[in-house]
Parts: C-alpha cells; sequence; structure tokens
C-alpha cells in the first residue's frame, strides 16, 4: 500500500490512510422508525480483488478504496474521485455492482450501527456494522438485541464474496 500512495503523492493526488476495526453482523429485525436516522444509497464495485480495490458511489460522493487483509481490524486507504473518475473505473470492474441502502443508527457509547439494506440480487441481505477506535473497544463490544449473528469472520459475507458470487447458499450457513 505504500507504493501506492507514494505513487499518488507524485502525480498529486492525496489519500487517506487509516486503521479499520469494525464488527459485522446480521439483523434480527429492523429498528423502527428508520425514516429519522441519515441514509446513504450506495453502489460499489471491485476493480481487484487481492487486494480488495473498490470504487463506490455514496449519494454524490465518489471514492476508491484499497482495503488491507485481516478481518477485524484492517489498513484502508481511500481517496475521492470525481464523477468522471469513477465512472472511468466503474468500467473496469471485475464484479457485479452491490448495491444497498445504509442507515446510520446511534447506538450506546457514541457509536454508530452502519444498517445495510441491500437490493437487486442480494435483496433478502440486511448486514450491520460497527467501527470501533481500538480492538479492546471491538473485543468488549456487546450488540443490542436487533443484531444477529456476528459474521465478521464469515469471508461469505464479506463485500468482495457477495460482488463475486452473491448471496450465501443457506444450505450451508
Amino acid at each position: 500500500m505504500l507504493i501506492l500512495i507514494e505513487l499518488l503523492d507524485i502525480i498529486g493526488m492525496k489519500g487517506v490512510v487509516y486503521m479499520e476495526i469494525e464488527k459485522k453482523y446480521l439483523v434480527s429485525y429492523i429498528p423502527d422508525s428508520l425514516q429519522k436516522y441519515r441514509k446513504k444509497e450506495i453502489s460499489q464495485s471491485y476493480i481487484n480483488i487481492d487486494p480488495a480495490i473498490r470504487v463506490r458511489k455514496s449519494d454524490e460522493f465518489y471514492t476508491l478504496t484499497v482495503k488491507g487483509s485481516g478481518k477485524i481490524a484492517r489498513e484502508e486507504f481511500e481517496l475521492e474521485l470525481n464523477k468522471e473518475q469513477y465512472e472511468t473505473l466503474l468500467k473496469k470492474s471485475e464484479t457485479s455492482s452491490i448495491v444497498k441502502t445504509r442507515y446510520e443508527i446511534p447506538i450506546y457509547g457514541g457509536l454508530i450501527a452502519e444498517l445495510d439494506i441491500y437490493h437487486g440480487d442480494l435483496e433478502n441481505l440486511q448486514t450491520v456494522e460497527v467501527e470501533f477506535d481500538t480492538l479492546e473497544q471491538a473485543d468488549s463490544f456487546i450488540p443490542p438485541e436487533w443484531f444477529a449473528d456476528e459474521i465478521s469472520s464469515d469471508i461469505r459475507y464479506s463485500n468482495t464474496y457477495l460482488a463475486l458470487y452473491g448471496l450465501p447458499n443457506p444450505k450451508f450457513l
């Protein structure tokens, strides 16, 4: 990832590198009154799988993200794109697009639950992610009752897997 950052710096583009620490869960039920929470319409595809390089449109904001390895904690590099850059990169996609509505729901401790309701081929899937400042905070997290099974380490629910293969087969869950 360091080489990518150096190359972008040479051509005058600046991105952000950070450590993402998050847990992902299935959803037992959707909280009441979703309309009162902030939401985003997201469409994303992968132009590379290993390493995962994602292009995303979130409302009218466009990004390219390079994801490091790891399940709960991993390094990410994010670069803001304009619409033209996004559309050019999207043509190089190796996967189907994932389309989802993301609701940002405040939960205890100042944390935000990002509830994703998927559309299209992933229509019946609902997941929720929570980002943390530290691994200790992630380890001590007690999910709200509307969260179901933790799937942070289940590759079948990673967005790259979903974009490549679709919904996991319920026979093998």
